[in-house]
């Protein structure tokens, strides 16, 4: 019996989020499709994404991504959160770690146990109740028992899922697109026309080009919703420099006075990046300051990328679905960028059109991302709303803003009754929640009083039991350097 007539698939655009669209689509739909990508060498890509969330471990175990290949062929590190610095003041400084804090019940989350506990002056800091946290803290890791991340080299990346994208039988065209043709009745895209002179035809299209969305925006004009009014930032300046120890096991995000820099430790080298607000910084001084904090000798030229916050008003329109940087961005902050691709091509493999495409089926998908990008939104903005830093004129918009119903509800709720939550479209946890919230000096004024059953005796000796198992447990672990080394040794 001969099976359906694979659905021709068409990726525009290489870089991260085409080729984990094409090893995706190759790896789990095999013959019932056949993949296409499209890209040129001559047009760059943005990579300065190189750090992820724990998220991206089941993407990959998802398309059986054997974890030392992927990261030796990456000179990835481990990651296990993301240190703040100078963002609720100046010289400030958390972690937002990407573990959970024991002792909660169906009734009250940790911290609400935690907030009894200091009225009772029996507390520590709340990190000390989080085995990430503190393994971060301390520069040890092992796999087990934690939840990790990984930073590694976008363009490496790249190349590295190309190769079992290309093993599973998709196809890379070079070329670079000089014209979309598209059906005169539908408005459906038809076919991309190359200037090599090869036209590559499709019954679906992938819009990975980047900020440009040459087929989602260009040619089927979705609209673009802006977030610039929440979220000014709108360049960023990348290099790169040598490593002068082992990596650290987490991000950090530093803040100055028009924005923040990113510091991401790899096994072979430091991504370094200012992320700013042109309306405040000129671009030859984020350059200058950037390039006056970075540590180590400097490897490449300082790169700018321009952006405009927001996201595409329908990511699935026509035939075309747009992924990755054409389908909205927020901003590096949170490392959520690569995880947006991967849920993005995730749903469409759920949701895949073996036939006509309905009208219902791409409200769906596009309702879904929608609501994810929001959510993932409110939580940047958390951020940079939380301050209580005046010293700067950007830092004073940002303090002062309208910010989302959606996020204003959230604050409110933390800063009365310390009241946290994940909905079922949530990204983040209330751990991410409740770690950003404190840092950025929210105390809440009450909270859930289920801890005041407990004796004094007992709650004291509950915390201390769980702050000695997880330095215990830190104590085992061995330094990152060492076990990146042992494990999985960065590809010569």
């Amino acid at each position: 019996m001969s099976g359906p007539d694979p659905v021709r698939v068409v990726v525009a655009g290489g870089g991260t989020a085409g080729w984990i669209a094409a090893t995706a689509l190759a790896r789990q739909l095999g013959s019932l499709v056949t993949v296409t990508l499209v890209e040129s060498e001559a047009i760059g890509t943005i990579g300065v994404g190189e750090a992820t969330i724990p998220t991206a471990r089941s993407f990959h175990e998802l398309l059986r991504i054997d974890e030392r290949a992927f990261m030796a062929a990456t000179q990835a590190s481990f990651k296990l959160g993301i240190a703040f610095e100078n963002w609720g003041r100046p010289r400030d400084r958390y972690i937002h770690s990407f573990g959970t804090m024991g002792m909660k019940t169906w009734v009250a989350e940790f911290q609400h146990f935690w907030l009894e506990a200091q009225t009772r002056g029996e507390a520590g800091p709340i990190g000390s109740y989080c085995l990430e946290h503190e393994a971060a803290e301390a520069g040890r890791f092992s796999r087990e028992g934690t939840n990790y991340a990984y930073h590694l080299d976008a363009g490496l990346y790249a190349r590295f899922l190309r190769r079992i994208a290309e093993g599973e039988g998709a196809r890379r065209v070079e070329g670079t697109i000089t014209r979309v043709e598209q059906d005169g009745e539908s408005g459906d895209v038809q076919a991309l026309a190359l200037d090599t002179g090869e036209r590559v035809e499709g019954d679906l299209f992938i819009d990975c080009t980047g900020f440009r969305g040459l087929l989602i925006e260009q040619t089927l004009a979705a609209g673009y919703e802006d977030w610039s009014h929440w979220l000014p930032t709108n360049s960023a300046i990348a290099v790169q420099t040598e490593s002068l120890a082992d990596p650290l096991t987490y991000t950090r995000a530093i803040a100055h006075h028009a924005g923040w820099q990113w510091r991401i430790p790899l096994q072979h080298r430091v991504g370094n990046g200012n992320v700013f607000c042109s309306e405040f910084l000129g671009e030859e001084e984020a350059r200058d300051l950037l390039l006056g904090s970075v540590e180590g000798k400097v490897l490449t030229e300082p790169r700018l990328v321009r952006y405009a916050t927001g996201k595409r008003r329908q990511v699935w329109k026509n035939n075309v679905v747009a992924l990755g940087l054409s389908s909205g961005f927020v901003e590096p902050l949170e490392s959520t960028s690569i995880h947006l691709f991967m849920t993005g091509i995730t749903r469409l493999i759920q949701q895949f059109p073996f036939g006509a495409i309905s009208e219902a089926q791409r409200a769906r998908y596009n309702r879904m991302a929608d609501n994810e990008l929001d959510r993932v939104r409110d939580f940047v903005i958390l951020h940079y709303k939380l301050t209580e830093r005046e010293d700067s004129p950007f830092w004073q918009r940002m303090r002062g803003m309208e910010i989302p119903d959606t996020l204003a509800e959230r604050i409110t709720l933390f800063a009365q009754q310390a009241e946290a939550w994940q909905a079922a479209d949530d990204l983040f946890r209330v751990d991410s929640w409740v770690q950003v919230m404190l840092g950025q000096r929210i105390m809440p004024q009450g909270w859930h009083r289920i801890g005041a059953l407990m004796s004094e005796g007992r709650l004291r000796q509950a915390l201390a039991d769980l702050q000695t198992r997880i330095a215990g447990q830190v104590g085992a672990l061995p330094p990152h350097g060492a076990f990146l080394r042992s494990y999985c040794p960065a590809d010569k």
